[in-house]
Order: C-alpha cells, then structure tokens, then sequence
C-alpha cells in the first residue's frame, strides 16, 4: 500500500488514514487535522509537545491521550506551562491520562520555560520561517516519496536546540511540520491534499 488507499468508503487518502473500525481516529485526525496550517504560540507548542511525546510511539497512541494531555499540560499554554515545578513533574509520573516519560515531561516543561522567554508571536515566526517554498517541492505520489527529514527540519531541529529546546530532533522536527502545515504531504490523489493548499493559499 504505497499509494492512495480507497477503501471500503471509497474516499481516496493517505494509506496511513484509512477507515476501518481501528482506525477511526486517524481517519478523522487525517481528514480534518493533519496539514492544515496551524498558528499561535500556544498550539505550536501542544504540536512540539506531543511529536515529542510520540517519539519512539505509534501517534495513535497520542492522538488518544491527547485530551489527558491537554487536562494535564493545563491546555499548553505557554505561561503555565513554564511554572510548573518539580512537584508538577512527579505529579505528572502519576498521571495515567499521559505518557509518563521522566525525560519528556522534563524536556516539556523545559521547552515551556524558553517558549516563555520569547517575545508574544516569536515562536510562531521562528518554526514557520523553515516552512520550504510551497511550489519548489515535488508532489508525493506514493509514501516511498516522503523522507522522514529534510534540509529545512534539520535546520529548525538546529536552531531549536541552539535555543534550549530538547526532544527537537529533525525528524520530530519534520513530523511537527507536516502536522502543522508547514509542509503539504498528502499524496496526490488524496481527497484532503486540495482543501490543505487552499488553507495555505
């Protein structure tokens, strides 16, 4: 299954988003989400948070825990985020609504810290100036066509790390920016990849 898939409801997507009773969540976080340009500190932030979170998971895994995560983040607002403390943290590596990682929660609360030294817009100028030019990248047809990093990851991971950001590698970096709608990387014939260039537009 390299290409799109269509079945059983017909829709073509991305095969990693299609229907079945399993997978119901990432069709509908496919359809409606993933792609879509997203702006704001605060939910650059959740976005950063949780592909750190998702390192060495399934993001299914996260997709479901998102709303523990949102409960237990304090809905990723950057301020709040940046006070919590070290109870805050143990607190958290009993919280069964997440994944309890000493190390990301850690790097979370961390990354709130330095998002929250950043002037009001800035961490939004900063991950979106590596966005690559939209008509330079080639159109994936099949998943084989996509990398799990690029130049401009790299990059943003680079900068990201010169700052004090953690669990920022280039691949959590590349998967933050497909998410985010940095990148368009619906495949050709997906139904989602028209209505993710007009948002863009």
């Amino acid at each position: 299954m390299s290409g799109v898939v269509r079945e059983p409801d017909g829709i073509p997507r991305c095969p990693w988003g299609m229907e079945s009773a399993q997978m119901a969540d990432y069709r509908a976080y496919h359809d409606t989400e993933w792609g879509l340009p997203v702006h704001g500190d605060d939910a650059l932030f959740e976005r950063m948070s949780l592909e750190a979170f998702q390192s060495g998971l399934s993001w299914i895994t996260i997709l479901r825990r998102r709303p523990g995560f949102r409960a237990a983040f304090d809905g990723f607002h950057i301020p709040k985020v940046a006070r919590f403390t070290d109870a805050d943290a143990e607190r958290l590596l009993t919280d069964p609504g997440i994944i309890r990682n000493r190390a990301k929660i850690a790097a979370t609360i961390n990354n709130a810290k330095i998002a929250d030294g950043l002037a009001p817009g800035e961490l939004d100028d900063l991950i979106w100036c590596y966005a690559p030019d939209r008509a330079g990248r080639p159109v994936p047809r099949t998943v084989s066509d996509l990398q799990p990093t690029t130049p401009e990851s790299t990059a943003l991971s680079k900068d990201l790390k010169k700052r004090g950001f953690r669990f920022v590698g280039p691949t959590t970096a590349y998967a933050m920016m497909q998410a985010c709608g940095l990148v368009n990387d619906h495949l050709a014939e997906c139904h989602v990849r028209a209505a993710v260039e007009a948002a863009a537009g």
